[in-house]
């Protein structure tokens, strides 16, 4: 079992997603990001369906981090509620694990 993480963020315009990124990246919080997209997302919101475009930002980190992470991106996300979620990577190639811990602080 590996002790990374894949967190997912989504943000409203892929300029958010490589801001965050970048600060995350920066500061060896995470060794990697990605984002996807445009994708569109449906939610409801104050009680209105909503539709709307967003950009998923990934990113490959030590769990240890997610905290550090999502405090960072609470700080820069312009959402009230931003969709921050951290999924447990289970299985990562002994090489490319060692590179995470490599490229982050922990």
């Amino acid at each position: 079992m590996s002790d990374l993480m894949l967190i997912r963020i989504t943000c409203p315009s892929q300029r958010v997603a490589n801001s965050i990124a970048e600060a995350a990246i920066e500061q060896r919080l995470a060794a990697c990001a990605n984002v996807d997209g445009p994708v569109m997302a449906t939610y409801r919101w104050k009680g209105v369906i909503e539709q709307a475009w967003e950009f998923v930002l990934w990113f490959k980190a030590p769990a240890a981090n997610y905290a550090k992470i999502e405090a960072l991106t609470l700080e820069l996300h312009p959402y009230e509620v931003p969709a921050i979620t951290g999924m447990p990577c289970t299985h990562a190639s002994a090489d490319y694990e060692a590179w995470v811990k490599e490229n982050t602080d922990v």
